[in-house]
């Protein structure tokens, strides 16, 4: 397969797998202004000194200090910050917000309460309201004046959104619908002032509307007794012949999916810098704990398994981060260059936010099983005391397992990711199929076993992703020719590309990243970064090589089975490396730091 080299022009989504990136359109959580570091530097604050002296009174319940929080965070210009200057927002770019959502994914049950208001809660109105809508709602829901809070789950419709029962009805006059139906798993449904609801016009037509909490015949359930984020207000919503004002209709009638789906998309990019930001919390808490718990005469840290898992933290939480702002920088890129051209900026962002939802689909799922990872091997640190609550990552571990519920399951959104790529390849935005032939043809030729003679230092695990692709290739494109119209029956077949694909992203998004910062303070200073990277690509050719054993065995056998597994193990070889000494060497860092440090 011969890979196209893009030097300054903007990846399309999904064209990752089959284009190479290069260091010059890669952006880095590194390369952040003076004033995005204060951005970030404001809400670090804000969570240090006003949620976590705070977070067992939230989880107790207490709406009012939520909502006096959410205040203050937007007197900071936090909860507006997204929000254009025009409605009283900041009008920041992506990579601000995303700086300062990672700060607060710190906040355990705050930051489901700020992230509910500020994504799904706002984003509807901003994206898709009409230009009285906006300024008669955005300025409030900036300045912290107005909660918001986003309805679309039923009892009988989760995954399945449009197959809600909710139903809007036209009066006779023509002046207002009337909606009757339930939701359920509703953010901030207890002390919201607005809820952006989808119901069926007719029981036929999906559609948006912005109904005021204090309507007549709305009525709460009680608070839901989560497992997690226990702090966040989450209660089912009836609706009994509420009347809503037409002029209250969000977006086109009978067009609430484009709503739903594309508020989504920002969505689940925006979990993963909450999950992100969570992740190195923990990743510190567990660091601080182990150098501080004697044992045997010694600090924990001292013991190479307890090196190993502050380590592997410090690996996959590297690795999301890469991948994150790399996200950031595609997705602002795409914005910039849509508004040089005259569009407007809030489109912009809509426009792009649905051209990678492929990454952010990857992102939800990453993000949120690193978070899991790094809460789970963290109360492993702390033993018998992380079992208690009266210790930090008990909360952290319950808090971090919704997220992979939140906003589509990880199930839903691996399938999505695959199905999405599979859409634009048959539409022709994203030409799988010419390399995925090259691919075909060459696991008939002579493999070629030779080392790269390149200079570049990261030659090798350049090579080893250029394969990787062509495992995927291989390996969705048989699935394609095997199942044609019926693939998307083949679930399981599906989530093992859509596994191949994450890591895939993830490895090369590691890659450049560290690249960059070779770039910038020279390789002798990136050595651990070097280690960083190294260690995940190692990990991640096993991963998927294993995926794709598993898809490729579940539909070929005999020799097209045997020539396909020769493939596979020649796309995903990678040069052993001493990932026990290079964690040693992360580890010992992390430990001196006494935090979560790349």
């Amino acid at each position: 397969m011969s890979t196209e080299t893009v030097t300054n022009k903007v990846l399309k989504g999904g064209e990752f797998l089959v284009k190479e990136s290069t260091t010059a359109n890669t952006f880095i959580k590194e390369q952040i202004s003076e004033e995005q570091k204060m951005f970030g530097q404001t809400a670090e604050d804000f969570i240090t000194s006003r949620v976590f002296p705070n977070v067992q009174k939230i989880d107790k319940q207490d709406p009012a200090l939520v909502i006096s929080l959410l205040k203050e965070s937007a007197d900071l210009g936090l909860l507006g910050a997204a929000v254009p200057e025009d409605f009283g927002g900041m009008g920041t770019d992506l990579v601000t917000d995303t700086i300062i959502n990672e700060e607060i994914g710190k906040g355990h049950s705050f930051a489901a309460a700020f992230a509910a208001h500020t994504g799904i809660g706002t984003l509807p109105i901003l994206y898709f309201g009409t230009e009285d809508q906006k300024q008669k709602y955005l300025p409030g829901l900036s300045n912290g004046d107005i909660k918001a809070a986003y309805c679309l789950t039923e009892p009988g419709s989760g995954s399945d959104a449009l197959g809600a029962k909710t139903k809007a009805v036209l009066s006779e006059d023509g002046k207002h619908y009337v909606l009757n139906g339930q939701k359920m798993w509703i953010t901030n449904g207890g002390f919201a002032d607005i809820f952006t609801v989808f119901a069926k016009i007719d029981g036929e037509k999906f559609t948006g509307f912005i109904v005021d909490a204090k309507s007549e015949g709305i009525s709460l359930g009680s608070e839901e007794d989560k497992l997690g984020i226990k702090g966040s207000s989450t209660r089912q919503v009836f609706f009994q012949n509420v009347k809503v004002p037409v002029e209250n209709v969000l977006g086109e009638i009978g067009k609430g999916h484009k709503i739903a789906f594309n508020v989504l998309n920002i969505g689940r990019y925006k979990l993963c810098v909450l999950a992100l930001g969570g992740s190195k919390k923990s990743c510190t808490t567990a660091i601080k704990y182990a150098n501080e718990r004697i044992q045997f005469n010694v600090p924990i840290s001292s013991f190479g398994a307890i090196k190993h898992k502050l380590a592997e933290m410090a690996v996959k939480i590297y690795a999301c981060d890469a991948a994150t702002y790399r996200t950031a920088g595609l997705i602002d890129d795409m914005i910039n260059d849509l508004a040089a051209k005259g569009k407007d900026r809030v489109q912009a962002k809509l426009q792009a936010a649905e051209e990678y939802s492929i990454e952010c689909a990857i992102l939800k799922v990453f993000g949120s099983e690193v978070l899991d990872y790094v809460v789970d091997e963290a109360v492993q640190v702390f033993g018998g005391t992380g079992f208690s609550e009266e210790y930090p990552v008990a909360r952290a571990y319950r808090d971090s397992r919704i997220n992979r519920i939140f906003e589509g399951t990880n199930e839903i959104n691996r399938l999505l990711s695959v199905g999405q790529l599979v859409k634009k390849a048959m539409k022709g935005e994203v030409d799988l199929f010419t390399p995925a032939m090259a691919v075909q043809k060459e696991l008939m030729s002579v493999p070629d076993f030779g080392g790269d003679s390149s200079d570049d230092f990261f030659a090798a695990e350049k090579k080893a992703i250029t394969n990787a692709k062509k495992a995927i290739l291989m390996t969705a494109g048989a699935a394609v020719q095997k199942f044609q119209q019926n693939l998307e029956k083949e679930q399981e077949v599906i989530m093992n590309v859509a596994d191949m694909l994450i890591e895939l992203f993830a490895c090369e998004s590691v890659v450049l990243k560290t690249e960059k910062l070779i770039g910038i303070k020279g390789e002798a200073a990136c050595a651990l970064e070097i280690d960083l990277t190294r260690v995940y690509i190692s990990d991640a050719l096993e991963k998927i090589n294993l995926s794709g054993k598993h898809a490729i065995a579940s539909f070929n056998d005999g020799d097209t089975l045997r020539i396909m597994l020769m493939g596979l193990k020649r796309f995903t070889k990678y040069d052993a490396y001493n990932t026990i000494a290079a964690r040693r060497r992360i580890a010992d860092k992390l430990i001196a730091e006494n935090s979560y440090c790349f």
